[in-house]
């Protein structure tokens, strides 16, 4: 579609001149702060191109003030937010809240796999008192969008609309809140071992190791294909997905398309996919892991681990992630494990040759690659540091059991619900920005290991 626009463009501005064609609207969209998915929100951004709308796209981890800037300038009708992971979730409604403090009267348009009616109706529509709309899908943003620029359809739509987000918060309101226990009640709760008939696994190495680069053929075989076709809106679990009616045919064609991609991409040395492990000496204190430079116990950094404080009804303990370190005063000297990856260097220049053929199906394509590309990167490296430590080196596993989590350990991402607080990355990424991000690897190569799209920041303890 993209292309038949592309050849009929001339023709289009040409009747613009003349007064006969006008763009129906302008509308601003970004993925928010924090936020490096974008795939769904350029799929939205091709359909509106399509229907005459003029999208300025901003692209990912765009700052709010950037969005209203580039609305203000550009007299834009309505901002349209994207954002795929938990967090962004809460960047929304500070986008909502200083769209209001600045006194925008433009529709405020909500999309993305993490978003939901309700949510925006609780979180989101109470921040700013013009119309906030949440946009299930790509296939309805050209009628939302058209309704709200219609100035017969607006009103009825825009109260419509509000009505719901007033019995969801009605609703929602009406739930129970779960009770919480005092800290100091939640702290006395915390599951207690007996570490002195448990010895930690030591590493094989401490410090850190980089993997530049990782051979792509090398990480296909843990790639998780269901994610892949959520991208595109076709729900379903591979490989089951090719058999259910309705999906199954355009899911087959999707499949192969990406195939044929993915294996050029591996043929060509398209992207280039880099990792780090680190192992570093680590106890626990209290709800917090001491991580040491060396078995000394010298101190490198801290991190700041929540606990549970629900009220469970029953004897099961007030969980938090620095109960699984041994402790200091138990004398035993633990371990913490942790890894970056990324699988989208290089990913600009394949998108831009893409986009400048007018071929938006594989610029989205090569994006939807990277990430499950990034995604078994982080499979595969958290493999080898399970190897690395020792206790996963028994393991007989296949993908799919990776994918399930039958291993030992556990893998937390900071930003995620056992790591909720985003600040904790600085803590991980201080010692490489005092190293500008540089370090040299075995053979004394300089190896960059900041990334680009994909990129995966995980620590893990054993």
């Amino acid at each position: 579609m993209k292309k038949a626009v592309a050849y009929l463009q001339p023709y289009l501005e040409a009747e613009k001149q003349a007064g006969g064609v006008s763009v129906k609207g302008r509308i601003v969209m970004a993925t928010v702060k924090g936020d490096v998915h974008d795939i769904g929100k350029n799929i939205v951004g091709v359909v509106l191109g399509c229907n005459n709308y003029e999208v300025i796209d901003l692209g990912v981890m765009v700052p709010a003030e950037k969005i209203l800037k580039t609305a203000r300038e550009s007299g834009a009708h309505l901002i349209g937010l994207s954002g795929l992971i938990t967090p962004s979730l809460e960047e929304m409604t500070h986008v909502a809240k200083e769209m209001e403090r600045e006194g925008f009267t433009v529709p405020l348009l909500i999309g993305g796999a993490t978003t939901s009616r309700t949510h925006t109706a609780v979180k989101i529509a109470p921040s700013y008192h013009q119309p906030v709309i949440h946009v299930q899908d790509a296939s309805r943003a050209v009628g939302v969008v058209g309704t709200l620029l219609s100035a017969d359809m607006k009103v009825r739509f825009t109260e419509e609309n509000s009505k719901e987000q007033e019995l969801a918060r009605e609703k929602h309101s009406s739930r129970k809140a779960q009770p919480l226990v005092p800290f100091a009640e939640a702290r006395i709760k915390k599951p207690v071992y007996d570490w002195s008939t448990y010895e930690p696994p030591r590493p094989s190495f401490l410090g850190t190791r980089v993997y530049s680069p990782v051979p792509l053929e090398e990480i296909v075989p843990y790639i998780d294909w269901t994610p892949f076709f959520h991208a595109w809106e076709l729900r379903g679990i591979y490989p089951k997905i090719f058999d259910q009616e309705g999906v199954g045919p355009k899911a087959r064609e999707l499949f192969d398309d990406g195939q044929k991609l993915l294996a050029c991409i591996v043929r060509e040395k398209l992207l280039e996919a880099r990792a780090v492990i680190g192992f570093f000496p680590s106890n626990s204190v209290q709800d917090d892991i001491e991580v040491y430079g060396d078995e000394s116990r010298h101190l490198l950094t801290t991190f700041h681990t929540l606990r549970q404080q629900l009220a469970k009804g029953n004897q099961e303990p007030s969980y938090a992630v620095a109960d699984f370190i041994a402790p200091r005063d138990s004398g035993r000297m633990d371990y913490l494990g942790l890894f970056g990856a990324t699988a989208g260097l290089r990913i600009e220049p394949l998108v831009t040759k893409f986009e400048k053929e007018n071929d938006d199906y594989n610029a989205l394509m090569a994006k939807a690659l990277a990430d499950r590309l990034a995604e078994a990167l982080a499979e595969l490296t958290h493999k080898r540091a399970r190897d690395e430590w020792g206790y996963g080196k028994a393991e007989k596993l296949s993908p799919n059991d990776l994918v399930r989590e039958r291993y030992r350990g556990i893998r937390p991402a900071p930003g995620y619900p056992a790591l909720p607080d985003h600040t904790e990355k600085t803590h991980a990424l201080r010692p490489a920005l005092r190293r500008k991000k540089r370090r040299h690897n075995a053979d004394g190569k300089f190896c960059d290991v900041s990334g680009g799209l994909g990129e995966r920041l995980l620590f893990f303890a054993s």
